[in-house]
């Protein structure tokens, strides 16, 4: 009898350890700026807190998700170096980062409108950026030389979501409905990745 309840408890500890999770994937999201670097502005709004209201929001729905886990570089209005974001985004090691900005041109109202991207020399950011335009729509993809995109290892995107100075696109990124849209679509791309 002894015996036997040893086998089972062997057993069951054999089963129960093969079941431990495995270790999720990281998709850092960078939230632009913070703290007293507001970003671009206009009236009382500002990219600072545009963008974290997304990341927060993406950070949210994708809590859901089995898969990837989902880091923000920062979840308040604090202010971290450049540096400071890309040394833990190396340390991580994600599978992919999406940086979150707000553009604006010198017009006090413009009809320039929509998101662009930037990207990396490679083909991994190349395809981070075709999967966001499937989803929020085409736009202009191109290479630029920005720390977050140089100094960071993994494959990694930055991406304009609109523009602030222009009332269609300023409605729209900072209405609770299309901040949710717009953090549903980078969930619905970290599920296609």
């Amino acid at each position: 009898m002894k015996a036997l309840k040893l086998i089972a408890l062997s057993l069951f500890s054999m089963a129960f350890l093969s079941f431990t999770p495995a270790k999720k994937k990281y998709i850092v999201i960078d939230a632009g700026h913070g703290g007293n670097d507001f970003g671009v502005t206009h009236e009382s709004f500002s990219e600072k807190q545009i963008v974290l209201d997304i990341a927060e929001q993406i950070h949210e729905i994708n809590e859901s998700q089995e898969e990837y886990e989902v880091f923000l570089t920062r979840d308040s209005d604090e202010y971290k170096t450049l540096s400071d974001r890309t040394q833990k985004i190396n340390e991580l090691n994600p599978v992919m980062v999406i940086s979150l900005h707000i553009n604006k041109n010198p017009e006090a109202e413009t009809s320039k409108q929509g998101h662009e991207i930037f990207v990396q020399p490679s083909e991994e950011s190349r395809k981070i950026a075709t999967l966001i335009t499937r989803k929020l729509g085409k736009c202009n993809v191109s290479e630029r030389n920005l720390h977050i995109l140089r100094e960071t290892k993994a494959p990694a995107v930055l991406v304009e979501l609109g523009y602030i100075n222009n009332a269609q696109d300023r409605e729209y990124l900072t209405s609770k409905k299309g901040q949710k849209e717009i953090a549903q679509k980078f969930v619905d791309i970290f599920n296609e990745y």
